[in-house]
């Protein structure tokens, strides 16, 4: 696992209690938390902490929003370390949509938790909500390969159509090499609610990729929060009543 520009497209296909369907491009970049000051002195449209056309700050992400010291790959070993996910020699690479001009909202981020031998051990679904909320699933890896399933039970309130109690995720992935697939199915027992999925090729992390794919979705992240709402208003527009946000915790964390 290395450094990288992952592209591609995200479909969301909802099935009950009315079918509802939509399909947009993103781009995420691919962190190796250990060495990411060194790989980001290599560009110029990509920096750590500071304005950009595009930008990572650490303080976007971590399993608990109120703590913002320290870099975030201290902050996410320390909570693995807390939970018995952590070994010596163990490296952890992000997957997340940069910041646009200084913006993002990342519904999902995924941290790939990686043995000396290249293996992924765990992994980690940081989830968020328009609500302010973030949740992080993490998730031992039980397959060997690249291709990992996964499941756990539903925590965060993420859609406001959509309940939270009673609902479970299966996580079906390949891991970021030359492609990445992330395919998560929500179900009712047997009944699947909903499935999300985004299929994405490598680029190389370099000044030319970053500039074509600006070119190509730009304020990419904007969009995606714009997306979200406007979604949202045909999914009410559909009849589909707004379910009660239960008692969510700023930020959470649950382990399977």
């Amino acid at each position: 696992m290395e450094t990288g520009l992952y592209a591609g497209e995200v479909i969301h296909q909802r099935f009950a209690s009315k079918p509802h369907r939509l399909a947009y491009h993103i781009f995420q970049v691919l962190l190796d938390l250990d060495h990411v000051g060194e790989d980001l002195k290599a560009v110029r449209l990509l920096s750590r902490n500071r304005f950009n056309l595009f930008g990572f700050y650490d303080r976007d992400h971590g399993p608990d929003q109120a703590d913002k010291a320290g870099s975030l790959r201290d902050r996410v070993v320390a909570m693995l370390q807390a939970r018995d996910a952590w070994l010596t020699g163990d490296r952890v690479f992000l997957l997340t949509m940069p910041r646009v001009l200084g913006f993002v909202f990342n519904p999902i981020s995924l941290y790939f938790v990686v043995a000396p031998d290249g293996a992924v051990r765990t992994v980690v679904y940081e989830v968020n909500n328009t609500f302010g909320d973030r949740h992080s699933y993490v998730l031992a890896v039980h397959d060997a390969g690249r291709a990992i399933h996964q499941h756990s039970g539903k925590k965060l309130h993420v859609s406001p159509f959509m309940e939270t109690r009673g609902l479970s995720y299966d996580f079906d992935l390949i891991a970021p090499d030359e492609t990445f697939v992330l395919k998560i199915d929500l179900k009712s027992g047997d009944q699947k609610m909903l499935f999300a999925g985004f299929t994405a090729r490598r680029k190389a992390l370099t000044d030319k990729a970053l500039w074509r794919l600006f070119l190509g979705l730009p304020l990419m992240t904007l969009k995606v929060v714009l997306g979200i709402h406007w979604e949202a208003l045909q999914i009410w527009l559909k009849g589909i009543g707004l379910k009660p946000k239960p008692p969510t915790p700023k930020s959470g964390i649950s382990v399977a």
